[in-house]
């Protein structure tokens, strides 16, 4: 029962107090789970990322999911979910019921336009994270950097250029079987 109030408390606090959504919440997902709770191992966060972001519905209570799992079963998956969606759902219910007449606000929009670089820095960590995590070196930095490029500058949509660069590995495997 304490493992799963400590699964609870640990996702309620990550749910609570990070601004950004679930890439936001990355960094201190793997810090809690990974580094100072030891629930999961590097790599097997790694492969949780990877699953959570091809898997429907928000990141943050995908990870939650797979932590909860692998940590404590069902039940593991029950406290983990409600500890990383709970706080959001509270925080919501309360800014819809504030928010509604003060958005137009010149000190919220500044609130807000002050709180969007901090945003870009706890999306950019795990990224530098897990890039090292996944031994991404010259020969395979061009994956993302094109992805970024054509997603961000050029607008394709990312459905195209996943479906491209799982053709482009099936071609790749088959080209370097036939060469061994």
């Amino acid at each position: 029962m304490r493992l799963l109030s400590d699964m609870f408390m640990t996702f309620f606090k990550i749910g609570a107090f990070t601004i950004g959504g679930g890439y936001a919440m990355l960094p201190l997902i793997q810090r809690e789970v990974v580094h100072i709770r030891k629930w999961i191992s590097e790599e097997e966060f790694l492969d949780m990322v990877a699953i959570a972001q091809s898997a429907p519905g928000p990141l943050a209570v995908n990870i939650s999911v797979f932590v909860g799992y692998k940590v404590k079963g069902a039940l593991g998956i029950i406290a983990s979910v409600l500890g990383s969606t709970l706080p959001s759902f509270g925080i919501i219910i309360l800014v819809a019921s504030v928010f509604l007449g003060i958005e137009k606000h010149p000190a919220v929009e500044q609130v807000f336009s002050g709180i969007r670089p901090a945003v870009v820095a706890l999306i950019a960590a795990p990224v530098i994270t897990m890039a090292r995590t996944a031994k991404m070196n010259r020969t395979n930095f061009y994956i993302p950097l094109s992805a970024v490029i054509l997603v961000g500058f050029l607008g394709v949509t990312p459905i195209y250029l996943i479906i491209g660069f799982i053709l482009l590995g099936i071609v790749k495997t088959r080209l370097e079987g036939r060469k061994g």
